[in-house]
């Protein structure tokens, strides 16, 4: 009897410390896994791939499209909701001269036009965007990813083949998108990422959502005049400005083309109104030549002036001016272009490219590798140590460690400031201890399995007119304020 209680204590003890590992070590962080599955979705046979942090759907059928990122039960991309369930193949596309603009995430070739064979006509019939990919599942459990293999065509004579991957423990999307030259001879091309965001008002579908920006960062020796070259639409879109070595687009309701050659290597669409924002990474080649100069294009529905301003709707056009009796339709193409690449034939090349969905408003000033920046850093010398404060958006969950260092540029000191997670923003405004001799702080994302996954600001301390006390203070930490309340 002595032995079998003996058992049944370990046994409710192992059953405690199983329920506590989560507090322990991080919500979401024990037995974490990702998923594969086929589901039907709005009408199309598709490709469901999600961990507990984001929802991905694919539609191989229409030109391997990703069709919806949903993160916190925020839809990022837009759907056209004439066309869901429905599916027009290349031959129907073609000899009706349309594109049929289904919505979603795709690849394709630049540069476009028409005035010879090195320049792709469009989508009408290409089989690169409307044909049917085929589909394999690369992995599932802790990693999931699906791989998305394109018919040749053979009018530019190029294929893709696109990766597309999430782990159990992150919001992070990757691709890696090839494209093969399936020709005799060799060729050049450049692939490009096109994602449509939804710009619908989420409170009235026949209006646009007023509050919606797209960030990259300007080139500070630019080809183009004012640092981007509007291609398409008014020149004088007011839609369009650089601010604070920024390129940034405000939608108002007109439509257009805006090409920008940021080095900067990364694109943010945010919602203002929501607050959610994604990140789109990618590499920069400083030495390579782009497609018109161009690393980075942004095209918006709507209409080719800039909208009148109706009565107490701002620069809001009235519902369904853009298209007659059809609704209306708003939304914003972020596009990326890789370098115009040789290829011989049967050679490939890969743009690898990441997604990072956060929070964060149109206070956006800048992303790190960590995260998004909405107020920057900045650390004051008080009586009680250091003040700490800013506005971010991080990429991973985890912990906030802020660093010290002093004159000579050596660590004196880290402490631990605050859980983090990609579904809060995070408000900053905490008062810390730390050695005297700190000059200058920096502010690290560290994941739960401790690695340091970059700075979200580094800056030096602010002295006050006359500094107090001497000496080394004791660590000591003072939790303050999170915007959206606890971290999970």
């Amino acid at each position: 009897m002595e032995k079998f209680r003996l058992r049944r204590g370990n046994w409710l003890l192992a059953l405690m410390l199983a329920s506590a590992l989560p507090q322990l070590f991080g919500q979401g962080t024990v037995a974490e896994k990702c998923t594969v599955k086929t589901v039907t979705w709005n009408g199309w046979n598709a490709v469901q791939m999600a961990n507990p942090w984001v929802t991905l759907v694919l539609v191989p059928q229409l030109g391997g499209r990703l069709m919806q990122v949903t993160f916190d039960n925020h839809d990022y991309l837009w759907v056209n909701e004439q066309l869901k369930g429905k599916y027009f193949p290349p031959e129907v596309s073609a000899e009706q001269r349309r594109w049929f603009n289904y919505g979603g995430d795709k690849i394709w070739p630049m540069p476009e036009g028409s005035q010879d064979e090195q320049h792709w006509a469009g989508a009408e019939g290409g089989l690169l965007d409307c044909g049917t990919f085929s589909y394999e599942i690369l992995s599932q459990g802790t990693s999931c990813s699906v791989r998305l293999t394109g018919p040749p065509d053979p009018q530019i004579g190029q294929q893709y083949i696109r990766d597309i991957t999430i782990a159990a423990d992150s919001p992070e999307i990757s691709f890696h998108a090839v494209m093969k030259n399936t020709s005799g001879y060799p060729q050049e091309w450049s692939e490009q990422s096109v994602s449509q965001y939804d710009l619908t008002d989420p409170q009235n579908p026949a209006q646009f959502n007023t509050d919606y920006w797209a960030f990259a960062p300007a080139h500070p020796h630019s080809a183009y005049l004012n640092s981007y070259h509007v291609r398409t639409g008014q020149a004088s879109n007011p839609t369009y400005s650089v601010r604070d070595g920024m390129f940034t687009l405000h939608y108002i309701g007109a439509g257009g083309e805006v090409w920008v050659d940021s080095p900067g290597e990364y694109v943010a669409v945010v919602d203002g109104l929501s607050k959610y924002t994604m990140v789109e990474r990618f590499r920069y080649d400083k030495n390579a030549e782009y497609p018109g100069k161009s690393t980075v294009i942004f095209y918006t529905s709507g209409s080719p002036t800039v909208p009148k301003r109706a009565p107490g709707q701002g620069t809001r056009p009235e519902a369904g001016s853009q298209q007659g009796a059809r609704p209306p339709t708003f939304y914003m193409e972020a596009e990326l272009n890789s370098p115009m690449i040789r290829l011989a034939p049967g050679e490939t090349y890969a743009m690898d490219t990441q997604w990072y969905p956060t929070r964060m408003g149109s206070n956006f000033k800048a992303a790190t590798y960590a995260g998004v920046i909405g107020q920057p850093l900045t650390a004051t010398r008080t009586t009680d140590g250091l003040a700490l404060a800013g506005e971010f958006g991080v990429f991973f969950a985890g912990k906030l460690e802020a660093r010290f260092y002093g004159r000579g540029g050596m660590r004196v000191g880290i402490v631990p400031v605050m859980d983090v997670t990609p579904r809060k923003l995070v408000m900053l405004r905490e008062t810390v201890k730390a050695p005297l001799e700190t000059t200058r702080v920096s502010l690290h994302l560290v994941d739960p399995k401790g690695l340091d996954r970059g700075p979200l600001g580094e800056v030096t301390v602010t002295e006050p007119p006359a500094a107090a006390g001497n000496g080394s203070q004791d660590v000591d930490v003072t939790f303050v304020a999170n915007i959206d309340g606890a971290c999970p």
